[in-house]
């Protein structure tokens, strides 16, 4: 009798931001003596720690990382780099492991891996030096009500407050006078693994104290001197986002402290909510809440057998 060669299996830990995704996965490979590669597109820059919410010390010597620190904001590293990086590493890590597990919050990037990206039509040329020129003169309230009209399904989904990505589906939509959101992929791209997807989630009061604690845990650790220390490249992408941009309108005067921390709290909120409006177009999630790590494992023992 010929024995049956199980497919090894992606499992993906998803879901808000603070929701505890990070502990969840540690329990989980843990479990299953794997390793983790991390789906949020912050946590790669090795200069941006606090700010991102980045695995503690302890955290990561408990269970083999990677994808965090691998980069320097001098980077220019897209979605697409992740997608042919990770696929490569996968196919080493599988040789070893017939559970691997990607945990993040950054969608596009979780989709790169599963699903795979589109290829994108070029754009114009000088389109995104265009739309940088309007993004430094009109500031990205602008280019928010821009996107809202043209594209409001990407809208409802994209980080807003990420002026690259806005700067991008713009770009696409000027460039082609067809929507970003009509180029997403709607077939999956050929992988050699299966993928299961577990979503976190909480009532939302208790997400928004959570996202509350944290900030102000952020701030407790230091928040406010990394930013001061990254002054000298706030222009890179990676520091467009949120709890940088707050303390660099602080630092120019433009906000008190006090306002400040409140906007990357109200931010950090609007966040979380964009990215279930993501996480939610996946029918193939099973969602549980954070404490359910018993459950999770059941679910995913049982899925597998």
């Amino acid at each position: 009798m010929i024995e049956r060669v199980r497919k090894k299996t992606l499992v993906c830990i998803v879901g808000p931001t603070a929701i505890g995704k990070t502990a969840v996965g540690i329990r989980i490979a843990q479990h299953y003596q794997t390793v983790i590669l991390s789906a949020d597109s912050r946590q790669f820059y090795r200069e941006l720690t606090i700010g991102t919410a980045k695995p503690s010390a302890e955290e990561l010597a408990a269970i083999p990382h990677f994808f965090i620190d691998s980069h320097s904001i001098e980077d220019d590293y897209s979605a697409g780099d992740y997608e042919r990086d990770a696929l490569a590493l996968l196919d080493s890590l599988f040789t070893r492991h017939d559970r691997v597990l990607l945990v993040g919050g950054s969608g596009l990037f979780v989709d790169a891996v599963c699903r795979g990206l589109d290829n994108l039509p070029k754009p114009l040329p000088g389109m995104r030096d265009r739309l940088n020129a309007i993004y430094k003169d009109q500031g990205l309230p602008y280019l928010q009500q821009w996107l809202e009209k043209v594209d409001p399904v990407y809208y409802r989904e994209v980080d807003i407050q990420n002026p690259q990505r806005v700067i991008r589906a713009l770009e696409v939509y000027e460039s082609t006078g067809t929507p970003f959101s009509h180029f997403r992929r709607q077939q999956l791209a050929a992988r050699s693994f299966s993928v299961l997807k577990i979503g976190l989630n909480a009532d939302r009061g208790l997400l928004h104290q959570r996202i509350n604690t944290r900030v102000d845990a952020m701030m407790e650790a230091g928040l406010l001197d990394e930013v001061k220390a990254l002054l000298p490249h706030r222009a890179k992408p990676p520091l467009q986002t949120v709890g940088y941009t707050e303390l660099f309108d602080y630092l120019d005067g433009k906000l008190t402290l006090e306002q400040a921390v409140e906007q990357i709290k109200q931010h950090t909120r609007q966040y979380a909510k964009r990215q279930l409006t993501w996480f939610r177009k996946d029918k193939e999630t099973v969602w549980f809440a954070p404490e359910e790590t018993g459950r999770i494992i059941a679910h995913i023992d049982a899925t597998l057998q």
